[in-house]
């Protein structure tokens, strides 16, 4: 048996990178999993990928119309959720003094009322001895140049995942928090650069981590199983970092 066997998942964010490596996992450990996404590309090619893995249903992590319409189906369809990975967001770098005022709305809209919002919808559903994990960044915790306006809305989502972990313990209900240092993701590939930027940067970055690569999609979704399921029975509030010891160093 799995360790998620017969539990009902929901992936926000779930048709790339970390949110798409983190269903295929929890369905290999047993879980009907429910994957979400905006992008209709990237919806149908998760599709594809996860035909008789997953349900894939088009969802905007930022419309809360949207997010309130997911959640009545979801329960309509399933009347529980045993875990809940709000891994949906966006990563969209610019100076300080260059961050327009859009980009800042847009990145809190997503990265953080977004999950907000979700939780919230999702609670009527949430089954006793439920898990909650939210997508955080090691950004919450080391500055990040370029990167100002996505760490302070992953800081709020850290500190609100802590918030509602002592808010819903009684109800048995955990909340923590998986903390991805550089991941090979789209994302990584989506930063206004050029290759040969990219290819700079991620120099940089691996010179200065002590295990002296970038992580895997597949990585963090083994440190989100290890959340989801009754190994961490006894851990709730927490951010898990899951960064080469980037922090460490």
């Amino acid at each position: 048996m799995g360790k998620l066997s017969g539990k009902i998942a929901v992936v926000t964010g779930g048709t790339t990178g970390i949110g798409l490596s983190t269903a295929r996992l929890f369905a290999a450990e047993g879980a009907k999993v429910v994957v979400t996404g905006r992008n209709a590309e990237t919806l149908g090619a998760a599709r594809e990928e996860l035909k008789g893995v997953a349900e894939v249903v088009q969802s905007d992590a930022g419309d809360p119309a949207q997010v309130r319409k997911l959640f009545e189906e979801i329960g309509r369809q399933y009347s529980r959720i045993d875990v809940l990975f709000l891994n949906a967001g966006i990563a969209k770098f610019a100076p300080f003094a260059d961050s327009p005022e859009a980009l800042f709305d847009e990145t809190i809209r997503v990265n953080l009322k977004g999950p907000f919002l979700a939780l919230q919808a999702a609670l009527p559903y949430l089954n006793k001895g439920a898990s909650v994990i939210v997508n955080t960044t090691v950004g919450t915790d080391r500055a990040i140049a370029g990167a100002s306006v996505y760490s302070a809305s992953k800081a709020a989502l850290a500190a609100l995942a802590r918030g509602a972990a002592v808010e819903l313990a009684s109800r048995g209900i955990r909340v923590n928090a998986v903390q991805p240092g550089p991941i090979t993701t789209p994302i990584f590939g989506k930063m206004d650069l050029t290759a040969d930027q990219r290819d700079a940067f991620a120099k940089r970055i691996t010179e200065t981590l002590p295990l002296g690569r970038f992580g895997s999609p597949d990585e963090v979704a083994r440190a989100a199983l290890f959340l989801a399921s009754d190994d961490s029975a006894f851990v709730t509030g927490h951010e898990l970092s899951v960064d080469g010891g980037m922090l460490a160093a």
